[in-house]
């Protein structure tokens, strides 16, 4: 009778967590909303002389208007005035009060979505978090977890992250690979060594300890075998599984390689007896959706979603729409975002930036894209930042639309934001992309004229611009004029210009720009550019620039790279060559005995067996008595007899 009772007591709760603000919210709320009516009225009836899209040309984006001047809009939703609240005001025993007044509308998604916005005050965060841990109605989830010690993973908060990290583990929630890897990455960036091995020490502990982990593994190796089918379904039954949410979420998080079979388990879970589906295990098989052989599904199980009155949190739309973006899925990335600017969780300003850029970069920005997420901002009662506009103006100059680009830069004149060195960046990359390199050069002309310097990312979008062009004298002279200005050199604009020479073949002259600029400018170059430079002198036959090349790295603290060097010495060097390429090799007075070894190796292998032991009576004599050299060179000596 009571498992019967726990589904129907679930939806119950449910429901109650998602009844509106109190009346005091809700007034505020109503009073914003007619403040908002009346100034939209007015912006509109002040911003007709500002540019619309239609005078762009642009038949699919009509209705989308960018204002000319400022103002400022106030979106009201339940999440954002609970938001404001928390934001607004320090940590106090008032605050906990009013905030008890809000415990209705505090659903799952919404403390996701205050400790999102929480994340850059991890303080503030904790005690968020710490208040709503303790109360009744509050149900923990391993998403509310994974994000709150993400967040408290900070010199400031290190006390608070593993005072949460062991409440987690006592309450059953499991810390999951892309968690410990997000943390574990940080903490080696910030060089918290001690935290980090302690981290590793912890979860990998937690993995032998967790019982459940056992199970997990067993259910997925039965999801995994085969088709799923009754086959699969028995298997499952057989294993005698008590189904919660946080079994369920580890079970599609080790399926998430195999989309289409966690989509399978998911909906095999939500037809079993005592458990039923809610918004933490929706949003975890929407993450494992999010892919391009299962979009579709993904899709469809929004949809889903909707029709139980769930939404996406905030945490996991990140998420999903960094994967959409990482693998070019740009079109689901604008439709996802248009979605949850619809909901009551909406993406931050930075969240839309963000979009936007990764639609500028691409080789041809879909111009319907940027207006739709730019329109979608703008209907939420938001101005256009001055990141936005960039944006924006970006696309259209990488599409060579330079005139409808410059009335976008007078529109964000008009609302107060001057063009910088990003916005003329920008025009110098698009016209240096359609190979209009003279225009380019003359853009940083008119920048000073205005007041605005150009900085080393502009010189070396221009100073690209011309090597792609295969214009690389005019690149030198480029260069030249950005020194003259007293414009600093750095490693970035080195590779470019490393880059350029090679394209066109000229090894030897790359070589030595590279040793001129780094004695003349004190710079050092990417390890990357000293490797790419090293083949190809190795490649025309170019050894003592190599050697040169190989010294100097050793100057700026870069490993040695003795694979090229082994393969062209061992092939066409000589005695001596080897020689010196491994006096060269080392910072200490010998290389190490796999250094000598693998040279060895490589001679014999090109059967120069005489070459390698005359190069064996130059060595030191430690390495002429190691035993693994005399049993390398025991083994090759009937091969060296019979040649």
């Amino acid at each position: 009778m009571m498992n019967r009772l726990k589904p129907i007591a679930r939806s119950l709760r449910l429901r109650f967590l998602e009844l509106p603000l109190a009346t005091r919210l809700i007034a505020t709320r109503s009073l914003q909303h007619s403040l908002n009516q009346v100034t939209s009225s007015s912006f509109s009836a002040s911003s007709t002389a500002a540019p619309t899209v239609s005078s762009l040309s642009y038949h699919h984006s009509c209705n989308f208007r960018f204002p000319s001047i400022h103002h400022r809009f106030f979106f009201s939703s339940k999440p954002s005035s609970i938001l404001e609240l928390v934001s607004a005001n320090d940590w106090s025993q008032g605050l906990e009060l009013e905030l008890d007044k809000c415990s209705p509308s505090l659903t799952h998604e919404t403390v996701l979505y205050i400790l999102r916005r929480l994340d850059k005050n991890p303080q503030k965060a904790s005690c968020f978090f710490s208040w709503v841990s303790e109360k009744q109605w509050f149900i923990p989830s391993s998403s509310v977890y994974s994000l709150i010690v993400r967040i408290l993973a900070n010199k400031e908060t290190m006390k608070q992250f593993w005072v949460t990290l062991r409440m987690m583990k006592e309450k059953g929630f499991f810390l999951d690979e892309e968690t410990y890897v997000t943390i574990s990455m940080h903490f080696k960036k910030e060089k918290m060594d001690s935290d980090c091995v302690a981290l590793n020490h912890f979860y990998h502990r937690m993995l032998e300890e967790n019982a459940m982990q056992g199970l997990v593994k067993k259910v997925v190796g039965v999801v995994s075998a085969s088709k799923w089918g009754d086959e699969v379904a028995n298997g499952l039954e057989k294993l005698n599984i008590q189904l919660s949410d946080n079994f369920v979420i580890r079970v599609l998080k080790e399926l998430r390689t195999q989309p289409s079979k966690a989509f399978e388990f998911f909906h095999w879970a939500g037809k079993q007896f005592g458990f039923e589906h809610n918004t933490i295990t929706y949003n975890a098989i929407a993450r494992v959706l999010a892919r391009t052989d299962s979009v579709e599904e993904f899709w469809n199980i929004l949809e889903e979603m909707k029709s139980f009155g769930h939404e996406l949190d905030i945490d996991t739309y990140v998420k999903i729409s960094r994967q959409f973006r990482k693998s070019r899925m740009v079109e689901n990335s604008v439709k996802l975002y248009e979605l949850m600017m619809d909901s009551s969780y909406k993406p931050s300003v930075q969240d839309c930036v963000i979009l936007l850029k990764s639609i500028s970069e691409c080789d041809f920005p879909d111009l319907n894209l940027v207006f739709r997420v730019a329109k979608k901002y703008e209907s939420t009662g938001h101005t256009l930042s001055k990141a936005i506009y960039d944006s924006i103006h970006r696309s259209l100059t990488s599409l060579g639309k330079f005139s409808e680009a410059e009335k976008i830069v007078h529109t964000m004149r008009n609302a107060g934001y001057e063009p910088d060195n990003i916005t003329y960046s920008q025009l110098v990359f698009g016209l240096c992309k359609t190979r209009r390199l003279e225009e380019a050069c003359k853009v940083l002309d008119e920048m000073e004229s205005c007041g605005c310097i150009p900085d080393i990312k502009t010189w070396t979008i221009l100073i690209k611009g011309h090597c792609d062009a295969k214009e690389v004298d005019k690149a030198l002279l480029c260069f030249s004029k950005m020194v003259e200005k007293g414009c600093d050199v750095d490693a970035d604009l080195l590779d470019f210009l490393v880059d350029g020479f090679l394209g066109q073949e000229r090894v030897e002259g790359a070589y030595k720009l590279l040793v001129e600029v780094v004695s003349t400018y004190r710079i050092s170059p990417w390890q990357a550019t000293f490797k790419n430079l090293i083949e190809r002198l190795l490649g025309v036959g170019k050894l003592e620039n190599a050697f040169d090349l190989l010294r100097l790295m050793k100057t700026h603290n870069y490993p040695p790279y003795p694979e090229p060097f082994v393969s062209y010495i061992s092939k066409f060097g000589t005695v001596e060559d080897a020689a010196e390429f491994l006096k060269a090799l080392s910072m200490k007075k010998y290389p190490s005995v796999a250094s000598y070894l693998h040279v060895f190796e490589s001679f014999f292998r090109e059967g120069r067996f005489y070459e390698a032991k005359d190069l064996l009576y130059k060595c030191p004599h430690h390495i002429r008595q190691d035993s693994k050299i005399a049993e390398l060179f025991s083994s090759n000596k009937s091969r060296a007899a019979t040649n």
